[in-house]
């Protein structure tokens, strides 16, 4: 139960994965996905084809921390800004656009999401990941940011939308950059992170 603070971030269960980010160009990044055979929807395609988009031309690693909404104290669920504002109160930040398919990339196991599982309208899908990134546009019909699923044996990168109204369930799982020291990680080992 994850009714005291105990229980809550910092002193939850999480996952925390060091991500290499940058170094490729945009048309590399994606012929990149494509040899590694994952998939991407129309929203992510936008995403990748705007000018929001951009690509780092230095190679830095980046400490990332996975949780759910729960984890941030939100029992019942939050609105972006909600979980953003308290995220950033807990010493995480959001993550650069480029992290999403460079975390894809790298992390080729993340497991089915979709055997036996409900479909989810206008929901985060099971076993969905959403990186957690400012939103590149005010334009509610503009992807708001990437997520990572596994849909029956098939690696995706996909892009969503949704309004700043939108209710995040309390099990609904997010990667946030780690921008304090803890436990002796450094979140950039390059001078010149975003």
């Amino acid at each position: 139960m994850h009714g005291d603070s105990a229980s809550l971030y910092p002193n939850c269960p999480t996952i925390t994965r060091t991500v290499q980010v940058g170094g490729l160009l945009k048309s590399e990044l994606l012929e990149q996905l494509q040899r590694n055979a994952i998939a991407l929807n129309e929203p992510a395609d936008r995403l990748f084809a705007s000018e929001y988009f951009t690509t780092t031309s230095s190679r830095y690693s980046t400490m990332t921390v996975e949780l759910t909404v729960r984890d941030l104290g939100f029992p019942h669920g939050a609105t972006i800004a909600e979980i953003y504002n308290k995220a950033g109160a807990l010493g995480l930040s959001l993550c650069p656009l480029e992290l999403g398919p460079h975390l894809r990339l790298q992390y080729l196991d993340q497991p089915e999401g979709y055997w036996g599982q409900p479909v989810r309208q206008h929901q985060a899908p099971s076993g969905s990941i959403t990186i957690a990134s400012e939103p590149p546009s005010v334009d509610n019909e503009f992807p708001k940011g990437f997520y990572l699923r596994r849909i029956k044996g098939v690696l995706w990168l996909r892009g969503y939308r949704s309004s700043p109204e939108h209710i995040w369930e309390p099990d609904d799982h997010f990667i946030f950059r780690q921008t304090e020291r803890r436990h002796g990680h450094t979140t950039c080992k390059s001078g010149n992170c975003p």
